[in-house]
């Protein structure tokens, strides 16, 4: 059977150069991340002109609003990560994939293969979601693959010459699922026997996006207080490693009820409560972190950050994390008892015959 799929083609803007690439999504797995591989195509008069080429991997990560830049102050730092030149080609062994080498012989003797190896420590493709009527540059974490042609890699690249195609560094769901979580946090109050226990427990560790998360609540109430309501919430967590304070949350979906309440003291009350985190339910909020490509029409929250220790989070990187939040309120004198259960969040890892059907035959535009 014959299977074409999609080849992604960029050209530069005087149309010497030509970008092929099979995939713009490169998987993390913590410990290593997939090579990027591409073809270059260069016009008869670059050739003739023996034109050095060069290909960078370039990290964008943008840590404050474009708005706020003054004359000398920028809120971006651009971080060459790889850096190779590939015309003339230098002596290197490359092992060529399967597109490669079908690309090489449809595109002829001027296509020039190369392979780069992103570093296992760089950050995951995030962005902070902006408002509807913000225009400018949204802060986060971005990959480009930019091709120019210069005397060296410092030269200053010429627009006219040069492309720039972004591409995302994704992770996807570990293939098992991990210990459920479970939780019991108790409170005594001053003057007042007894204490108040709540027991909250979530069906799973791993969920997919989109996915109804379950949690399970027991409420004891062995002390003399009321509970009046309780509520459940998923909370989205940012981390801008940059920045020592560079944390915050957001609660990306809720849920309130008095159902059994008022729960009067020797009693206990046990329910389920479902939620389900999705961006279309926060698509006009700022500040919510979503993946690293945002103008997709299908962009979802983004997954939870993966990382082998605490001691491996890049400087230049977002860090994403996941919770649900269980609140019993007492009222204005009682306060309140809160219970927090971290999850992981994600997608799913593509299936072996997705992958597969990548070996089919090339249609190139």
């Amino acid at each position: 059977m014959v299977v074409n799929f999609k080849v992604f083609k960029k050209c530069s803007p005087n149309n010497m150069i030509t970008l092929y690439m099979n995939r713009r999504e490169f998987v993390d797995s913590v410990t290593q991340v997939e090579p990027i591989d591409g073809i270059v195509v260069l016009d008869d008069e670059y050739v003739r002109q023996n034109r050095k080429i060069f290909v960078q991997l370039i990290c964008n990560f943008r840590y404050g609003r474009e708005d706020d830049e003054m004359i000398g102050l920028r809120f971006q730092k651009e971080l060459t990560l790889v850096s190779q030149q590939i015309y003339p080609q230098q002596k290197q062994d490359l092992q060529l994939t399967k597109m490669q080498e079908r690309l090489l012989k449809k595109l002829g003797s001027n296509a020039v293969p190369f392979i780069m190896n992103m570093p296992p420590s760089s950050p995951a493709s995030v962005v902070l979601q902006q408002k509807a009527s913000d225009e400018s540059q949204p802060c986060g974490v971005q990959y480009f693959v930019k091709i120019f042609t210069g005397d060296s890699d410092c030269d200053r690249s010429h627009r006219r010459s040069t492309i720039n195609l972004g591409i995302r560094k994704v992770q996807y769901a570990p293939t098992r699922q991990g210990i459920q979580p479970c939780t019991v946090v108790r409170k005594d109050f001053l003057l007042s026997p007894g204490e108040l226990e709540l027991e909250v427990t979530l069906d799973k560790q791993l969920y997919h996006h989109g996915e109804k998360i379950s949690v399970n609540i027991c409420v004891r109430n062995n002390s003399n207080k009321v509970v009046k309501k309780v509520k459940a919430m998923v909370q989205q967590g940012v981390d801008v490693v940059l920045f020592q304070n560079g944390q915050f949350r957001n609660t990306i979906a809720h849920m309130e009820t008095s159902e059994g309440c008022p729960l009067n003291p020797g009693s206990s009350l046990q329910k389920v409560m479902y939620l389900v985190p999705t961006l279309v339910a926060n698509c006009d909020r700022a500040g919510i972190a979503v993946e690293g490509d945002i103008k997709r029409k299908e962009t979802a929250l983004a997954s939870t950050t993966l990382i082998a220790s605490q001691d491996a989070r890049d400087a230049f990187g977002i860090i994403v994390s996941y919770a649900v939040k269980v609140k019993l309120f007492l009222g204005a004198l009682g306060g309140e008892l809160c219970a927090e259960l971290p999850f992981i969040l994600m997608h799913p890892k593509p299936s072996r015959k997705a992958q597969l059907e990548t070996e089919g035959s090339v249609d190139v535009a």
